[in-house]
Order: structure tokens, then C-alpha cells, then sequence
């Protein structure tokens, strides 16, 4: 359900598609000699198959430029090669359309209600726990099920460890979008701001005391990413070996490096219009737990954006209560 007051909070989502492709391809249009080398590898380094049977023959979607959906997670917890998985609390259904030249971005709230995949018998359980039930396989499946739309490829970002990355790019500097201390460190809206790793994440992890919650949050961690990108994409960095790789180990796709180069030529134009969206519930409390309760008359329309911006035939969203 859109509305304006939601609309100023996700501004910087506009730019969410290409912040994360370029994280996965590091760097756009930069294949010559070292570069070229550094970022192959990089790339290589990033891919690691979902280990599901996809729905539809993704080849064929990039190599005919059909729309493909994507979607992008966001974990906070540790490395991406910890025993403990942990959640993903930030999760958008991203759609790409060369034919009309239009990007659908649909969030979905990290606490809805929904069965996951292969244990529904543990229901209800939250989205975000999806990933630490079986990685990205069981969210992409839980998803799928969920909204009855097909989910091409995905892409997980480990904000946990963009400590490192911050580091050796010199740090990032950063307009706050709110005023607040965090862990030792005060932020003032407004004033552009120095910060290395350790502070640059104290700002992005700061959650309950953001009126806007966990919304408010994401929000600064996209603009983290931003600037992150904004750094790495100098061309001094690009040939950074160091660089190249902690940023790589912090990104994880089915994305291979030939999937993107496609991407970043024959889809750019979908950036021309951004239309970002969510999924709206309300909070209710199971079990001690707090849940985003997603009524099935939202979860059709959600369908139905999604599904038509695929260039998908209208089709009934997924069941409220899975095996139930």
C-alpha cells in the first residue's frame, strides 16, 4: 500500500538495484587489463548457486531481455561464512523490465507472518527466518510460495562485515538523515560527516530509538551502501586487490559474472523509473513474539504488482496459511 509518508522514508531505495549490482560486478564498464582481472575474479568469488530448481529458464530471460525479478537480502549478523546464519532483515522483491523501461522494488516486512518452506509445521514463523532455516534456498522457495511469483536470482549483502571494506576505502562521508548517539558516537542531521568502519555501522545498526523503527533503519543502510559504492567506484580503488575481494566477501549471488555484464548492458534502462512499494501488515503479538500480520487482500495486490511487472498473467497470490 503505498503512501507518501512511506515514500520519503524509502527514498534512497530508488537506487537499491544498481547499489547492489554494483556491488556484485564491483565496478561498471571497467575491463581492461588488471581491472579486468581483479573484477573477473571478484565476480567469481561472489557467485554461489541458490541450489534450487528455478521456476523459469533464467538463461533465456536475460539472453531475450525479458523482465527478471531478483530478490535482495540483507543480513547484519557476523560473516557470510559463520556457522550461524542469522536473519535477514532487510528484504526486497526487486523487478526489472527492459521492455518498459521500469523497476518495480516491493519490501517486505522482515516480521510477516508466513509458513516457510519445508517446516511448515512450525508456523507461524517469521519471513527473516527463512535464511536461517536453510539459507537463501528456503527463503527464495518460502517467497515464491508466499506471493505466487517467480523469483529469478538473488543477492545477499552481509552489512555485519562492511567494517573492513569502510576501512580501506579511506571511510565514507555521510549527511545523517536524523540526529542521535549510538555506541559512544552522536550524529547531526544534516552535517556531513567523516566516518570510518566502526562508526559508519554504528550509525546504520541504530534501530529502536528511530521513530520510524526498522524502516528508519534500513533507510541508513542503504545510504551506507550508497556511499560505499560511491568510494569503491573511484578509480583508485578499482584496482585495489584487497578492496575488490572484502568487498566480495561480503556479497553472495546466483548471479554469474556473464549474468550481470548482460544486466548492466541490456537492462540499465529499467533504472529510468523506480517504483517503490511494500508490503503493509499490522503488528500483532503471537506467542510473546511480534508479528506483521499481511492481510490476503494486500498479499493479492502485492501479487499483482509484481506479476505485472514481469509481464505476468494475473494468477491468485499465495495461500495465508501454507498446508493449514
Amino acid at each position: 500500500m503505498k503512501d507518501d509518508d512511506y515514500k520519503k522514508r524509502t527514498h534512497p531505495v530508488r537506487k537499491v538495484v544498481y547499489i547492489i549490482l554494483g556491488i556484485l560486478l564491483i565496478s561498471i564498464g571497467v575491463f581492461a587489463g588488471r581491472s579486468y582481472y581483479n573484477v573477473r575474479r571478484a565476480a567469481d568469488t561472489v557467485y554461489q548457486s541458490s541450489k534450487i530448481k528455478k521456476t523459469r529458464n533464467t538463461s533465456n530471460l536475460l539472453k531475450n531481455g525479458r523482465p527478471i525479478s531478483i530478490l535482495l537480502l540483507g543480513t547484519d549478523t557476523g560473516a557470510l561464512g559463520r556457522t550461524y546464519k542469522g536473519r535477514t532483515d532487510t528484504i526486497i522483491l526487486a523487478t526489472i523490465n527492459p521492455k518498459t523501461n521500469s523497476t518495480t522494488l516491493m519490501s517486505l516486512p522482515r516480521d510477516s507472518e508466513v509458513a516457510i518452506s519445508g517446516f511448515e509445521q512450525d508456523f507461524p514463523a517469521k519471513l527473516n527466518a527463512a535464511y536461517a532455516y536453510g539459507s537463501s534456498a528456503t527463503t527464495i522457495s518460502t517467497v515464491q510460495k508466499w506471493l505466487n511469483v517467480p523469483i529469478d536470482y538473488y543477492a545477499l549483502i552481509n552489512m555485519g562485515g562492511m567494517k573492513k571494506v569502510i576501512n580501506e576505502v579511506g571511510g565514507v562521508d555521510i549527511k545523517p538523515i536524523r540526529s542521535f548517539t549510538y555506541l559512544g558516537y552522536t550524529f547531526e542531521k544534516g552535517v556531513k560527516t567523516h566516518m570510518n568502519g566502526e562508526k559508519a555501522l554504528a550509525y546504520s545498526r541504530m534501530r529502536y530509538d528511530d521513530p520510524n523503527g526498522d524502516y528508519g533503519r534500513q533507510q541508513r543502510q542503504r545510504q551506507l551502501i550508497t556511499s560505499i559504492i560511491s568510494k569503491g567506484t573511484n578509480a583508485s580503488n578499482l584496482v585495489k586487490q584487497d578492496f575488490l575481494f572484502s568487498l566480495a566477501k561480503q556479497t553472495r549471488t546466483d548471479l554469474s559474472f556473464g549474468d550481470l555484464t548482460k544486466i548492466i548492458t541490456n537492462y540499465r534502462s529499467a533504472t529510468k523509473n523506480i517504483n517503490s512499494d511494500h508490503a503493509q501488515g499490522t503488528g500483532k503479538m503471537i506467542d510473546g513474539q511480534s508479528f506483521e500480520i499481511i492481510p490476503q487482500k494486500e498479499k493479492q495486490r502485492v501479487t499483482n504488482a509484481l506479476r505485472t511487472s514481469l509481464n505476468l498473467k494475473k494468477a491468485s497470490t499465495g495461500p495465508m496459511y501454507a498446508n493449514k
